[in-house]
């Protein structure tokens, strides 16, 4: 074999590598958005009823109509099990043995009551959420912050802040 039909071989060898690298990284995003993760559902504090309507008489009634709503915006349902929500004096309610199914809401009153799908129930005989000011904080089952909502000084425009 000659010293030009090798160096020619070597070139159209070296020339069909480039090429199939080429065409490797050309389609790595095509095969990379196949095989793309499935959306992950976003947990959030979507409202919060902190000053009970009516007088604050520590009835049943009055506790119940303080709460605050988590909303599942995502498809696909979240397990809160072990998840937190918290006001800043430390005063915590535990999620237990709970699906929040895609695209739902549950409030979680602060009195006594039958838990649903909807609604859980705190169980406490005192208001939890201070009327001026207080931060609600929802903690995944690991302790990672979620969301917050706050309220009176600690409010600074935003709807959520960190």
């Amino acid at each position: 074999m000659s010293a030009s039909v090798s160096v020619t071989a070597r070139r159209i060898a070296a020339a069909a590598l480039t090429a199939g690298a080429l065409v490797s990284v050309i389609s790595l995003p095509a095969s990379a958005a196949d095989h793309a993760r499935p959306e992950r559902s976003k947990v959030e504090i979507s409202d919060v009823q902190y000053d009970s309507p009516g007088r604050d008489d520590r009835s049943n009634r009055s506790l119940n109509r303080e709460w605050v709503e988590v909303t599942n915006t995502g498809r696909r349902s979240v397990n809160l099990d072990g998840w937190t929500l918290k006001d800043e004096d430390g005063r915590t309610y535990t999620f237990d043995h709970y699906r929040l199914e895609g695209r739902t809401t549950v409030r979680i009153h602060t009195g006594h009551g039958r838990d649903t799908d909807s609604d859980l129930y705190q169980d406490r005989r005192n208001y939890v959420w201070d009327n001026r000011s207080d931060t609600a904080t929802l903690r995944n089952d690991h302790g990672r912050f979620i969301d917050d909502e706050s309220w009176g000084h600690h409010h600074h425009g935003g709807r959520h802040h960190r």
